[in-house]
């Protein structure tokens, strides 16, 4: 582990940027929002912030295999096909 003082020297984020950050996820984070005017210990509003990105995650997985699934069962030379190729590559 880094020292305090030897940490400081690497990073120039100060304790109140870190502050804002948090504050700024809180705000972002749909289950942290709705407690916008309780304190949110910083480990919960990272705890919340990791759970919401797995969630993503996990959304855009189910996604692409839904669209992988339809891609599967159109005529792959048809428009629609094409959008879904399309949609799959980005």
């Amino acid at each position: 582990r880094r020292s305090r003082s030897k940490q400081s020297s690497v990073s120039s984020i100060t304790d109140d940027q870190i502050t804002d950050l948090v504050s700024k996820l809180q705000h972002l984070i749909p289950e942290l929002r709705r407690r916008r005017f309780n304190k949110v210990s910083t480990s919960k509003v990272l705890q919340e912030t990791c759970n919401y990105i797995r969630s993503l995650h996990r959304e855009v997985e189910d996604l692409s295999d839904r669209l992988s699934q339809l891609l599967a069962s159109t005529d792959s030379d048809s428009d629609q096909a094409a959008i879904i190729r399309s949609l799959l590559m980005q």
